[in-house]
């Protein structure tokens, strides 16, 4: 992790809030950040692709359109931000290596479209779809769609063409990722022999000329720590059917016989940071909006005054269970919910 020590580093986090993002000064060199790039760097080449991106810090992962170049969110640069990040959002999106390189190929895949301007091909065009598409505010995605590749969370091919380019390149990339065999009988497969294809066809080349920038980097940020975490929780804040009464009543006990059993909402606490884990693995939601909905419930058990009577592993089971259904329901049922893109 970083070699400088910052003296924001020990302040509490009421205090840490109140600093402007602009005021960290954290950079991606000198950091596990900088040996990421430079591996992905090394998988570029060894495929024989010319771009090289650079990298900077900013408030959010993305890449622009203008410069062949990826941000980086600023938390990932300390681990002292690391920790408020886990704190206010629960998921601390690329803070393993893994999940770093994961997102770093997918950004790759967006710079490589632009610095070779492939969404101008038609074949690119069949079967990605139109580049110029309106990004969606909200899409509902197919799970169980097989046109599109599964790397990131959430079935983010299937948001804009742009995404499905970069998910089926992040996918190509990456080292012993076996997608032929993966992807066997997929109709993706058809757009992963092609990135192959057109990977072979432009290795060598040069890139088109463009400016190295840094768009929107956090030397120019002047939000607050806390106006930015207050931003970012609202995107978490959906709203979800409280219809689950019946089903609490059906898993824990109201029977007053057992008034002296542990309180269901007791029992919801003890366990729910593993049930959110599990189930956020296995839905693709968002932790942070698995622990507002477990808050509800915590709050519907009291009200209730329900008991948790029985062997303590089926209960375990049973509510893991019951949450994912409710999860699945709210994201793919009748009256699912929209999904917000990352």
């Amino acid at each position: 992790m970083p070699r400088k020590k910052f003296a924001w580093a020990s302040l509490p986090d009421e205090e840490l809030l109140k600093l402007r993002l602009k005021d960290l000064h954290v950079k991606v060199e000198g950091t596990w950040l900088e040996d990421c790039l430079n591996t992905l760097h090394d998988e570029l080449a060894e495929r024989g692709i010319r771009v090289r991106p650079h990298a900077w810090i900013s408030s959010e992962w993305f890449c622009a359109e203008n410069t062949p170049g990826i941000a980086i969110p600023f938390y990932l640069a300390h681990p002292r931000l690391m920790q408020l990040e886990k704190k206010k959002i629960i998921d601390v999106e690329g803070d393993t290596w893994s999940e770093c390189m994961r997102i770093l190929r997918h950004e790759a895949g967006h710079v490589v479209q632009h610095s070779y301007q492939l969404q101008r091909r038609r074949r690119w065009r069949q079967l990605f779809g139109p580049s110029s598409q309106r990004y969606p505010r909200y899409y509902r995605p197919n799970p169980a769609s097989r046109q599109f590749v599964q790397h990131l969370r959430l079935w983010y091919a299937q948001s804009h063409p742009d995404e499905d380019f970069a998910e089926t390149f992040a996918v190509w990339l990456r080292p012993r990722s076996n997608w032929r065999t993966r992807y066997a009988g997929w109709p993706a497969l058809e757009k992963l022999e092609y990135v192959d294809e057109l990977m072979a066809e432009i290795a060598g080349q040069r890139p088109l000329p463009s400016r190295r920038e840094r768009v929107d980097p956090l030397s120019e940020l002047t939000i607050t720590l806390a106006e930015h975490y207050r931003k970012k929780q609202a995107l978490y804040a959906v709203d979800t059917p409280k219809t689950y009464d019946r089903d609490l009543l059906r898993l824990f006990s109201a029977d007053p016989r057992h008034s002296r059993s542990q309180a269901a909402s007791a029992f919801i606490r003890h366990h729910r940071a593993h049930v959110r884990q599990i189930v956020a693995r296995w839905t693709g939601e968002y932790q942070l909006t698995l622990d507002s909905l477990l808050d509800d419930m915590i709050v519907r058990c009291r009200e209730l005054d329900l008991r948790a009577v029985g062997p303590r592993r089926r209960l375990l089971m049973e509510f893991t269970v019951l949450l994912t259904a409710k999860t699945v329901h709210s994201l793919f049922g009748p009256l699912r919910r929209k999904w917000i893109a990352l």
